[in-house]
């Protein structure tokens, strides 16, 4: 069984994943940038949210993906994501 102090850091690192996925999303929103720097920033969460949980790739793609997904294909016009 995990100890509070194992639950705690676990919620902080969901917390922290859940503001990184919120800056993401707000920078494909907001900032000027190409299809490449598009996915290139949505790489770089997904490499920090398996960093941060090892072996939850597949979450992300399930979870985080189709989000960031979405405003990709409103921006640019095209899906872009593929699992890595």
């Amino acid at each position: 069984m995990a100890s509070p102090d194992d639950i705690k850091q676990e919620n902080r690192k969901i917390r922290a994943l859940r503001i990184l996925t919120d800056l993401t999303f707000q920078r494909l929103c907001l900032e000027r940038m190409t299809l490449s720097e598009a996915r290139e920033a949505i790489h770089d969460l997904r490499r920090t949210a398996v960093n941060m949980f090892p072996g939850k790739g597949e979450v992300f793609d399930l979870v985080i993906a189709p989000r960031l997904d979405r405003v990709i294909l409103e921006r640019f016009g095209q899906a872009t994501l593929t699992p890595n």
